[in-house]
């Protein structure tokens, strides 16, 4: 199989477990979102240093933690980073085990929007016309909901928002997506394993001999594993490609809230919808349009014989 076909399999199967991702959380509804989060922050450090163990990357990690830890701004992104996805996460959790999966889709969706607008505002990114009425139309999809609903979706927002600054953060911070999330996860482990005892000791916490444990051990597995997939497929395939994949996730949770847990999905959800996909789509098509006209223009290597 060619390195683009094999890249986009393992994008897409990362996409896809994030997508169906609600499913496993809701084993954990009866258990409280912030144990939950403590599990997986705990469970996820606990995988990741195992899987760069087992890959023999150790010396590589570490030369990477000396080169990071060299720069104390550096070293405040990544604590940053930790807060900050944690949060992500915890809000996550928190969405779909109280009943709004949909929410949480919609902030997936127009999470591409937020990260374009904080290019803009902190990058000094620039776009065309045709890109700024595709995030004028997205704009409209949300503020359409907001008046319809007469509230504004904050939980779409907070993880839009949330994992825009993240990937901010990540892109300053430029490290291996692996051991950045090592590093990001060990930050908060030991406070994670503080809380976990401090329940059990209460007698309040879930974890024993029984199927939560095994399903909150697993949260670690859950977290990983998507993410090694799309670090790996990522590097394989075109980023216009990425874009495009993207949005499986979020579809796959609207698909999830709806017809297997039962949300209500209004007129006023599907004019908004409607208004979000046709914005990004225009937004995604300009953005292929440019990357392969840039792609044309670059110049051909001279062959010598």
């Amino acid at each position: 199989m060619e390195s683009s076909k094999k890249g986009a399999l393992f994008a897409l199967s990362a996409y896809l477990i994030w997508g169906f991702l609600p499913i496993y959380w809701k084993q954990l509804e009866h258990v409280s979102s912030y144990e939950v989060i403590a599990h997986r922050v705990f469970w996820s450090f606990i995988f990741m240093i195992v899987f760069i163990l087992a890959t023999n990357r150790m010396h590589l990690f570490y030369k990477d933690l000396k080169f990071i830890f060299r720069d104390k701004k550096k070293v405040a992104a990544l604590f940053a980073a930790s807060v900050v996805i944690t949060s992500n996460w915890l809000l996550y959790i928190i969405a779909v085990n109280s009943g709004h999966i949909l929410d949480a889709s919609l902030g997936y969706y127009i999470n591409p929007l937020i990260s374009i607008l904080i290019g803009f505002a902190v990058l000094g990114e620039r776009f065309s016309k045709s890109q700024w009425v595709a995030i004028i139309i997205v704009f409209l999809g949300v503020a359409y909901m907001t008046v319809g609903l007469g509230s504004a979706p904050w939980i779409s927002l907070f993880l839009a928002l949330s994992f825009s600054i993240y990937g901010l953060i990540k892109k300053v911070v430029n490290m291996d997506a692996v051991f950045a999330m090592a590093v990001e996860t060990f930050v908060l482990a030991p406070v994670a394993l503080f809380y976990i005892l401090f329940l059990e000791v209460g007698g309040e916490g879930h974890f024993g001999f029984d199927q939560d444990s095994l399903v909150m051990m697993g949260t670690g597995v859950v977290t990983a594993v998507p993410l090694l997939l799309f670090s790996i497929g990522a590097q394989r395939i075109r980023l216009s490609l990425v874009g495009i994949l993207q949005y499986f996730a979020p579809t796959v949770m609207l698909l999830l809230g709806v017809f297997m847990y039962g949300e209500a999905f209004t007129r006023i959800h599907g004019v908004a919808y409607i208004l979000i996909w046709g914005g990004l789509g225009l937004y995604t098509f300009t953005r292929f349009k440019e990357m392969r006209r840039d792609t044309g223009r670059k110049p051909r290597r001279r062959v010598t014989h």
